[in-house]
């Protein structure tokens, strides 16, 4: 018997829709009888042998989550089965069509040629399917730019995106076309061996022109739609560094390059806040308070004019470099920051040189 588990989304990536969660109540996506010959095993060996798209360290998470019941009642995962165990996947949300269907949405190409493309994403674009988000992403739009090419299949894994970005983050992603160049790829971004770097307009003022930040990110335990740092060693989260540049002061806000060692969920946004920097505009970790400057009127009314000409995180995938998975030659790309953040950082330009 083997079974298909596309709906588990428990691993760390870097898109927002990863962070989605449901009502409170659970769905059943999965209903299994163990056979009435079985051996009594582990069930989280037994779920990987017999659903297909799973590995073991999924079905651990997902039972660690209490989303593996047995006979009705919540399991870990070294729960050994028995011949007859009625086993269901209960997740916190409905159960939806994973197939990922051609969408004309157009898309900005930086380069392409017949191994990967690289993309300029805008703000306020989805980049996968995900609860709340299930049609008008970029891997739809990507489905519909590569539809007359017959060996690539958006249903297919082992093709498509490499890496992700938050949904209103805007700028570069690489996706691979073939299974090849997503694994090289893959294996680049895996190893810190690519080379990225974000522009993002930050709250407050450095004493330091450079700087680094190192700690782990996990899920914030009192908000499952953030993430939070930890001590770095920790057992808790992945390790995550930082490593930030000053480009511009404006006084209350900050201009900063950032360059990732490692990509985890919400990495820059998370660690900004961390040292006491939210990014400009981000809800999700603060930066729509006032954190800066004057108590005035003017003043108060100048920052919501702010936030009302860049509507989101102020953050940019500025640059991207890696390897040509077939012809070996570094590709280096870069690209000019969204409309809306080249508006916004030109206004606290014109702040600071009236204040001086």
């Amino acid at each position: 018997m083997t079974e298909e588990l596309d709906d588990i989304e428990l691993l760390d990536g870097e898109s927002d829709s990863d962070l989605q969660v449901g009502d409170g109540q659970l769905y059943e996506h999965l209903r299994m009888e163990v056979d009435r010959g079985q051996d009594p095993v582990r069930i989280d060996k037994y779920m990987s042998e017999h659903v297909q798209h799973s590995s073991r360290n999924r079905i651990q998470k997902a039972a660690d989550a209490g989303f593996i019941q047995v006979n009705g009642t919540p399991v870990k995962s070294n729960y050994k089965v028995r011949p007859g165990d009625i086993i269901t996947l209960m997740l916190d949300r409905p159960h939806y069509d994973t197939t990922i269907e051609p969408e004309d949405i157009p898309l900005d190409v930086v380069y392409e040629d017949d191994q990967l493309m690289v993309i300029n994403k805008p703000a306020g674009l989805v980049v996968h399917p995900g609860v709340g988000n299930f049609h008008g992403t970029l891997v739809n739009a990507i489905a519909w730019h590569l539809r007359n090419l017959p060996s690539y299949d958006p249903n297919d894994p082992s093709v498509g995106l490499v890496h992700r970005i938050d949904k209103d983050t805007s700028g570069l992603l690489v996706i691979a076309k073939t299974p090849d160049a997503k694994t090289e790829l893959g294996a680049q971004f895996f190893n810190h061996d690519t080379h990225r770097s974000y522009q993002a307009l930050v709250w407050g003022n450095f004493t330091e022109d450079t700087g680094r930040i190192e700690g782990n990110i996990g899920r914030d335990p009192k908000d499952r739609q953030r993430m939070a740092v930890f001590p770095p060693g920790s057992d808790i989260g992945k390790s995550a560094v930082t490593h930030y540049r000053v480009l511009e002061r404006y006084g209350y806000t900050t201009l900063v390059e950032c360059r990732l060692e490692t990509g985890r969920t919400h990495q820059i946004r998370a660690h900004m806040k961390h040292i006491g920097h939210p990014l400009f505009a981000d809800e999700r970790y603060g930066g729509t308070e006032i954190l800066r400057g004057e108590r005035t009127a003017s003043y108060k009314a100048y920052i919501q004019n702010c936030f009302k000409l860049c509507n989101r995180q102020a953050l940019h995938a500025k640059t991207l470099g890696f390897v040509h998975p077939v012809t070996h030659q570094q590709m280096d790309f870069t690209s000019e920051l969204a409309d809306d953040m080249q508006a916004l950082i030109e206004k606290w330009r014109n702040y600071t040189r009236v204040k001086e």
